[in-house]
């Protein structure tokens, strides 16, 4: 039983100063091998956008290969969530998920360094017509027996009549193939607590309401969607969750999504504060400003 507590991505600039040594600030290349002296596990987030390449993971492997018990968690291209899923076009899909599994997933697994292998869906997959069965024919062309995979589901529809708890149909076709159902703390859908599987993914985005949906206000001082710092009491209710993943759960993953001025880092400490698990700390100096309406 082990919980794994992580930020998604480590490269982002304006973590220099806060969590980043600023001696650091033009050595990019040094970024992780300090992330990884504070968390042994991140989720790669760049796969969304574009499938790596084989150089791109070899040098992911080069980094973490002496690290012991570091993984990686990885995004499913949005060539498969986003796009062929949401047009109804289950065999590219499967095509690019299979690939992604082979050039990607594979290598990292064969290195000991996989963690969970995330399929955010798109927030236009709606529960309607053919797309369960799309969905299962993606989980069924990937090792899903194999390798830890997760769905996050983001569109209401896949809600059951209560609108707490995800459709029961859902919820058996990840039970029947060990995929777990992604648990969510942000703007988004809370697709409610069911554990799907002996693995758990927990991803944390923020909870910026108004910017999520409404867009980005010129005279706003955050730097975008991801720009929140959870209070300890919000994440209070999340410990026993947590605590109660672990119990069903051979390993419990984590990831923070607000990244925006390393605000995930001082967030993930916190958390595992709270859980009571030992890990280097360090202070992350936020440098906030406040509005009137915080107060």
């Amino acid at each position: 039983m082990t919980i794994l507590v992580g930020c998604s991505g480590w490269s982002y600039d304006d973590w220099v100063g806060k969590f980043y040594p600023l001696e650091l600030a033009k050595r990019k290349g040094d970024w992780f091998s300090y992330y990884a002296q504070f968390f042994n596990t991140v989720e790669i987030n760049s796969t969304f956008y574009r499938p790596p390449g084989e150089l791109q993971v070899q040098s992911w492997i080069k980094k973490a290969v002496d690290l012991k018990g570091f993984e990686y968690s990885v995004k499913v291209p949005q060539l498969v969530t986003h796009k062929a899923l949401v047009e109804g076009d289950p065999e590219k899909a499967i095509f690019w998920a299979t690939s992604f599994e082979k050039t990607c997933v594979k290598p990292l697994a064969e290195a000991g360094l996989l963690g969970g292998v995330l399929l955010q869906l798109s927030p236009y997959f709606k529960n309607d017509g053919p797309a369960l069965t799309g969905l299962k024919g993606v989980l069924d062309a990937v090792s899903h027996e194999e390798y830890n995979y997760a769905v996050e589901f983001r569109h209401r529809s896949w809600l059951d009549d209560s609108r707490k708890e995800m459709d029961p149909a859902a919820l058996e076709a990840l039970r029947e193939r060990n995929v777990a159902n992604v648990l969510i703390d942000g703007p988004g859908l809370h697709v409610g607590t069911e554990q799907t599987a002996d693995h758990a993914y927990l991803r944390f985005h923020g909870r910026n309401y108004d910017i999520w949906y409404k867009g980005e206000k010129e005279d706003d001082h955050r730097l975008d969607r991801y720009d929140y710092l959870y209070k300890k009491e919000q994440l209070e209710s999340w410990v026993p969750r947590i605590k109660e993943a672990e119990l069903k759960a051979a390993k419990v993953r984590v990831y923070f999504n607000n990244h925006a001025r390393s605000k995930s880092v001082r967030n993930a400490f916190l958390l595992m504060d709270m859980l009571s698990i030992e890990h280097k700390s360090k202070e992350i100096q936020l440098q906030d400003q406040f509005t009137l309406g915080e107060f």
